[in-house]
């Protein structure tokens, strides 16, 4: 029987996804560090031989893993906040949402990055490998471009402050906040968490949209 490229791909890439899923799941609970590929092999019900034909080592993995787990995220909320319609500055307030949305819906994502931040520092993972995350987060901001370019147009935005300086600390000040909420290191057990996320989402919208 002739081979059917097109179907073996697809069958490929849904062999690839569901291990992706179920590391992603191992990861999430118990940190990255701590799972063998053994066992990611038997919870997907293959050899550990072919869990290695798939992906070649585990930092091949994790980092496909996370990117899956980004683009998994980026899908569900493209569809809750759609493309822009309104000003830039209500527009960058959607992307400020999209991390409270993220600490809510999915927070099992932000656990698994932190532990994948700490893995691939600790492993010392090199360009090269990281490409598929860093796509992703190039991706990212070629949107945060759009609103910035948008801002400049319209002038609700704070364009006189540089738009990667703006990207970054909108990305790192935010990711930090609702990631330090999703793995329990608040100093107060009391606190209502959405209450200091907004504040915080809402000290960054006034620093960088004008009033």
């Amino acid at each position: 029987m002739p081979r059917n490229v097109e179907r073996d791909a697809r069958e490929l890439a849904r062999r690839k996804q569901r291990i992706a899923e179920t590391a992603f799941t191992l990861f999430a609970e118990r940190s990255i560090e701590s799972v063998l590929m053994t066992e990611i092999a038997e919870a997907c019900e293959i050899s550990e031989m072919t869990l290695y034909r798939h992906f070649a080592s585990k930092d091949e993995l994790v980092v496909a893993v996370s990117k899956w787990a980004m683009d998994s995220f980026t899908r569900v909320n493209r569809r809750k906040s759609p493309e822009m319609t309104g000003t830039a500055a209500e527009t960058y307030a959607l992307f400020l949402d999209s991390f409270l949305r993220m600490y809510r819906e999915h927070s099992d994502i932000l656990r698994f990055n932190q532990y994948f931040n700490i893995y691939i520092k600790s492993r010392r993972v090199g360009a090269e490998q990281m490409q598929p995350y860093s796509g992703m987060i190039d991706a990212i901001r070629e949107r945060f471009h759009a609103v910035y370019l948008c801002g400049q147009e319209d002038g609700t935005l704070r364009t006189d402050v540089a738009e990667e300086k703006m990207f970054s600390a909108t990305l790192h000040l935010m990711l930090a906040v609702v990631t330090r909420y999703a793995v329990g290191l608040a100093y107060e057990t009391d606190v209502d968490p959405m209450e200091e996320l907004t504040f915080q989402r809402d000290m960054l919208l006034q620093a960088y949209t004008k009033q």
